[in-house]
This record gives structure tokens, sequence and C-alpha cells, in this order.
């Protein structure tokens, strides 16, 4: 079935959007006029401090391992633990710069000022929505609250929406058609187009590089929604006037919050978000400057500028890096900054929020198929003319995926050195072994990673008990910091969980096996445990056999990997738990892994809650707020 686009589409509008050549082209170095002062200081502190905090790592562990010379899995160690230090040790130094920020309250750059009022516009935005097999219903329910918080500011006749469609179930298609004509009927005054694709190639890309070719003339700019997707009016008329008044500038990117949890993994992942996510986002925002990244949905972009750069070419080469550019958005970052176009993250403009995987299983899935499209982005740092802070993002897209097979290494590697020598034989556990060589040396680099390790999530406490709006968020400084023990606790326990899976998928993907496309799940995340057998009875095998294998070793190397063995051997129950919306719910009843915008949900978040019929919404308790504000 396909729907006439004439009936249900505005007339075209065509914008040429020719294929870039990632063999040729060069980097328009004109300046950026929007670009923050200072960049090349802010750059070197980064990359100085984490330079120079895994330059002292690395020589500690040299000292540990020069006795006698270095062998091969010696050597292999130093190999692996240079990357994976340096890889926290730059998260460390960025979060620093953001925790300071946040404590400072700087305001946002391009102008855009939450607190002054509402700016004026001059043109036309575009909403774009493309789906996939997603649920029209709820779907269109977000669309409306949108639609309805922009008719409030008086500025809703500059934006026009779009449903793009890529759907291919035929009962989907015909739900979507009947859900967008009642949604058009009950808010007649808003522009609604809709359009379902013939062709679905290139996936998201594709969806959005046909319209920008067939109507993208008559839009300045344009934002995409996911499907899970909620932006505030006030939000969006802002984001507008900011790049009307910034001509250099081809893309503003917000900093999503993620809401509307009801599983205990969702709501975990909500209230880690909300407390860690600003300091983490503003430091990148303080040194990606103009070279900022994009993460593919609530984010503005100049429609003439992404025609005239954002044209993505099929990759060439082996496998997995050939084909159809599946993670393209930060392939289209680094095209269009490497047009001369600016791209900045506003991590201060609030109103803009998405809904997470409501359960491990769930973010696994939807991992692997980033772990796919990361990867190949292998086959883009070769690219000609790219800036090199966009080839940074290539690289940490990728590395976030290596680290679960670095650090897996890293693990075996440490516990064969020590094998290797007698050591569990004597007693000995891995980390008496490397004290036996010099315990000072050993504790001074432990001790240091975990600080490394666990600072922005101090950092991103102690700026959210600083803001009283925040501390009252999140329940309170008691309920709070019993939320960050337990987010702790559980992921702990899921660390050796999602290290397999996603150690499994690189070598999935590097043996050439595709992840598929499919509609993600939005709410239930109930699972059978005929389900959960299925997906993690190797984890589950794989924990019982290492058990088994440390304790005829040594009982005290098996007590020494016990959280690891507890994690693995654990899998079924744990990813049962942390399932639960039951669970769940019992505890944002109690006040824990509660966030500002479940406590006070904004306008639009309420509105798309009513239309989608059960939305879970907290409701605040003044008691609680009065007593532990």
């Amino acid at each position: 079935m396909t729907a006439p686009d004439g009936a249900r589409m505005p007339p075209e509008a065509a914008l040429a959007m020719p294929i870039q050549s990632l063999g040729s082209g060069r980097l328009d170095t004109r300046p950026l006029r929007s670009a923050p002062v200072g960049m090349a200081w802010r750059r070197g502190f980064i990359l100085c401090f984490t330079a120079a905090l895994t330059v002292l790592a690395t020589y500690q562990i040299w000292w540990l391992l020069r006795i006698g010379g270095i062998d091969v899995l010696e050597g292999l160690m130093l190999a692996v633990f240079v990357p994976l230090f340096a890889w926290i040790a730059q998260s460390f130094a960025s979060s620093l710069a953001g925790f300071v920020l946040v404590l400072k309250r700087r305001p946002a750059r391009l102008g855009i000022d939450p607190r002054a009022p509402l700016p004026s516009l001059a043109g036309r935005t575009a909403l774009l929505m493309p789906t996939y097999n997603e649920d029209p219903e709820r779907l269109l329910a977000g669309l409306q609250a949108i639609v309805e918080s922009l008719a409030a500011t008086g500025r809703g006749a500059h934006f026009d929406l779009f449903v793009l469609s890529d759907t291919r179930n035929p009962d989907i298609q015909q739900r979507e058609l009947v859900a967008f004509e009642r949604l058009r009927a009950t808010v007649p005054q808003a522009r609604l187009y809709y359009r379902l694709r013939a062709d679905n190639r290139e996936r998201k890309a594709g969806n959005i590089a046909d319209w920008v070719r067939r109507w993208g003339g008559a839009y300045p700019q344009f934002l995409i929604l996911d499907a899970d997707s909620l932006m505030t009016g006030d939000t969006l008329v802002r984001l507008a006037a900011a790049m009307e008044a910034n001509d250099d500038v081809a893309l503003v990117q917000t900093l999503p919050v993620i809401v509307n949890g009801a599983t205990v993994f969702a709501r975990m992942q909500q209230f880690s978000g909300r407390m860690y996510g600003p300091v983490i986002a503003h430091g990148v925002a303080w040194w990606h400057g103009a070279e900022s990244n994009y993460w593919g949905h609530n984010a503005l972009i100049r429609t003439r500028a992404f025609a005239a750069h954002g044209g993505l070419p099929e990759l060439r080469g082996t496998t997995p890096f050939r084909g159809t550019v599946l993670s393209h958005d930060f392939v289209e970052a680094a095209l269009l900054r490497r047009g001369g176009w600016a791209l900045h993250m506003i991590p201060t403009l609030e109103g803009s929020y998405e809904e997470g995987p409501p359960t491990l299983t769930d973010m696994l899935v939807r991992d692997r198929r980033w772990c796919q499209g990361n990867l190949q982005h292998g086959g883009v740092l070769p690219a000609r003319g790219l800036h090199w802070v966009s080839r940074w993002h290539l690289l940490i897209g990728i590395g976030h995926y290596l680290t679960a097979p670095l650090w897996a290494m890293l693990v075996l590697v440490g516990l064969a050195i020590p094998l290797q020598h007698g050591a569990f034989a004597e007693g000995m556990t891995p980390a008496g072994y490397w004290m036996a060589i010099d315990d000072g040396r050993f504790l001074g680099v432990f001790v240091l990673t975990m600080v490394l390790l666990f600072a922005p999530k101090i950092f991103g406490f102690i700026a959210t008990l600083a803001s009283r709006r925040m501390r009252r968020g999140c329940g309170g400084a008691l309920r709070g910091s019993i939320s960050l023990l337990i987010e702790n606790v559980l992921a702990a326990l899921m660390a050796p969980i999602t290290m397999y899976v996603q150690s499994r998928g690189v070598a999935e993907v590097l043996a050439g096996r595709d992840s598929g496309w499919d509609a993600q799940q939005r709410d239930d995340g109930r699972q059978t445990w005929g389900d959960l057998w299925r997906n993690y009875r190797g984890t589950t095998l794989l924990g019982v056999l290492m058990g088994i294998g440390a304790w005829l070793m040594s009982p005290v190397l098996a007590l020494w990997m016990s959280p690891m063995i507890i994690g693995l051997v654990g899998s079924i129950p744990i990813v049962k738990l942390t399932s639960s919306r039951t669970v769940g719910l019992a505890l944002q009843r109690v006040g824990l892994f509660a966030t500002p915008e479940e406590r006070a949900p904004p306008d639009v978040l309420v509105r798309a809650g009513e239309l989608r019929g059960d939305l879970h919404l907290g409701t605040p308790d003044p008691e609680v707020e009065t007593a532990h504000g």
C-alpha cells in the first residue's frame, strides 16, 4: 500500500543534494563567527591533561612489568592498558571542566537565554518525524503534544510537521494513515503532512535525504525528531531564532533528557542521565566548541548546508566497513564541518526529551546496531579534509565499543601473568601478585584509576546537591544518595553482562553479521523466563565455567573474581529484576530514581501522557520536597 503524496504533502520544492566524496575534499578553514574564544587552550588543557595522566600511569605499570624483561603477555597488557586509561582520563578531564561550568552556571551560547522573552521568527521550520514500523497512535500522540505546545507560544504558524514513513508492515501503514488523518482533523490549524516512501533504501538517512531533495527548498531549517522525542514549543522557537541569528551555524544539538521510565532499568537510566548528564554535556560542549557532534535527533539543521554537504556515499572496502552508512549522524556532522559550517551543542537549553529502552536486553539490541554503525566509521576516518575534532568524534564512537573487549582482554591478561608465575598455587590473588612487586605503585595506579572512573558520577552528584531545583527534583539529598548507591550496585552487576554481549557484538560485526533494522521496544519491557534463557544462557554458562575454573586454580582467586562471576551467573535474575515495572514503580512511589521532570512534569510530557493514555508520570509530593529540599 502506498499513500498518494499529492493528497498529504505540499508542492515539491526541489533542492540539489549531491553525494559527497570521502576520497577528495578540503576543509574550509574560514573563521567561524559563532566559535567560542579560547578554543586552542581549552583543547590543549583536555589533551595535555589526559596525556599527562596516561603517561604517569603507564610509567608505573611499565616499572612493575620491567623486572626480568617484558615478555609477550606483559607487552600485551601494556598495549591494552594505555588506550583504556587514556579513555577514562579524557572522560575525567572533560567532566572536570563540565563540573566547573555547571557550578558557575554560565549562559548558553548563540544568544539562547531561556529566561529571556520568547523571540520572534522570520522563516519557516520543518519538523521531521521519520518512522519505521513504530506504534502509530503513540507516535502521533507525541506529535500532537508538540503541536499544541507550539501553538501555545503564538509562533506555531512558523512550523510545518512531516511524518516521513519508511514502514513496511501493511497493517501499521494503515494505522499510520488513520492516526494521521485523525490528528489533522484534531488540530486543523497546524500544517501537517504525511509521506510513505516506496523505496526505503539507506534507512533513516535516506528518508531524510529524500525529503531534503523533494521539499527542502521551501524551508531554511529543519529539526529531526525520533519516535520517542518530545520537545516544548518554547525550545523549538528559541532554536529556530538562534539559527536565524547565526548565519554560520549549520546544526544546533540539544541535550535530550530521558523521561517516562517505568521499569527499574529505565528509571535507573533516566536518573543517571539526569544526575551525571549535565556535567558530561557541559564538558564536551566546552572543548568541542563549534565542532560539536550530532546525535541524529532533537537537533536543528540548516537545510542548504545539509543539502550541500550531507549527501552520504556508499562506503567501499571490506566487511563491516562497506555499504550504506548506518550511524549517519557522526558522518553528517563531519561533512558539515568540512564544508565550513559551525555545529554547536547547547546543554543549558531544557525542553528536549526522549525515552530510553525499558530493559537491558532492549538496550543491548539497540547497542548492537550502533556497534555496527560506529565500527563502520573506521572506513570514514581516512576521509580527506575532515577537521581533527570530527575525526576525534569518530574515534570516540569506535572506542565506545572497543572498550568492552579491551577491558575483557585486560582482565584475562591480568590473570594470565600471575598464573604464569605460579602465584595462584601459592594462594595469592592477582592484586596480591602485583602488590608483592611494589605495593605502593600498584595501589597508586589502582586508586588513580578508580578516582578517574567514578569522578564524573561524583561531580554530577555534587552539582545536583548544589542546585536547589535539581536536589528537590531528585528526591532530596538522602533519597538522591540512596538512588546513587543503588544505581552503582546495579551497574556493577550488569557490567559483566554488558561487557560480554558488547564483545560478542564486536566479533559478530567484524565477522560480517548484519544487525538488521527493527523498530525499538518503547514501553513494556516484559520478558518471559524463556526469553531470558534464550538471550542469556551463554552468559550464564560462561559465568559458571569461569567460577569453576577459578575455584580449581585457587579458592582465593574465585573470591577475588566473584563480582564478575556473580554478574554473569546471575544474568537472568538480574535482567528479570531490572526489567520489572512493578519494582520500578515501587521505587518511584518511595522517591528513588526521581528526576525533576518526573516530580514536576512539563506540560508537553503531561499532555503526551494524557493522549497516550498510560505514561506513568510521577506526582510531586510537597511533603517530601519540604522535608528533603
